[in-house]
């Protein structure tokens, strides 16, 4: 079995995403790895098609502001020092696979619900990730 020296956790700072945490900080105590977070926000204009005649980047930037002080407080409930918070804009998948080769990551960490049958097993995020992934890639099945 490998050893692990970089873990990439990719989290959306959903409610489950305290027992991703906990079990990715376990891990990187484990393996004595260096552990490292990321969040993807997905800019406005996906949601809206980039048809919205507005202008929506003080919504962005709250939106960025809300996540950072989400991820310091989920950082700070654990007790293993986090190497780099990456707090990123743009497709969630590709964020994390351009991450991950950026830190040299060998391991990303996901949350999956578990829902039945194959395509739902992992869900459209983690299955994303997996596909692309240039590492190992390890799903915990979180509990809603």
């Amino acid at each position: 079995m490998s050893t692990y020296n970089r873990i990439l956790l990719a989290i959306d700072l959903s409610d489950e995403s305290a027992q991703l945490i906990t079990k990715a900080a376990d891990l990187a105590k484990r393996y004595d790895a260096a552990l490292n977070i990321i969040h993807v926000v997905e800019p406005l204009t996906f949601a809206y098609g980039g048809d919205v005649p507005m202008d929506l980047s003080t919504i962005q930037e709250q939106l960025d502001e809300h996540a950072q002080q989400k991820l310091d407080t989920l950082c700070a409930a654990i007790d293993q020092p986090v190497e780099q918070r990456h707090i990123v804009t743009g497709h969630t998948e590709s964020e994390i696979h351009r991450v991950a080769k950026e830190i040299n990551a060998d391991l990303i960490v996901v949350g999956s619900h578990g829902r039945h049958g194959l395509a739902l097993l992992l869900g459209s995020t983690a299955n994303g990730v997996l596909h692309g992934a240039i590492c190992d890639v390890l799903a915990i099945r979180v509990k809603s």
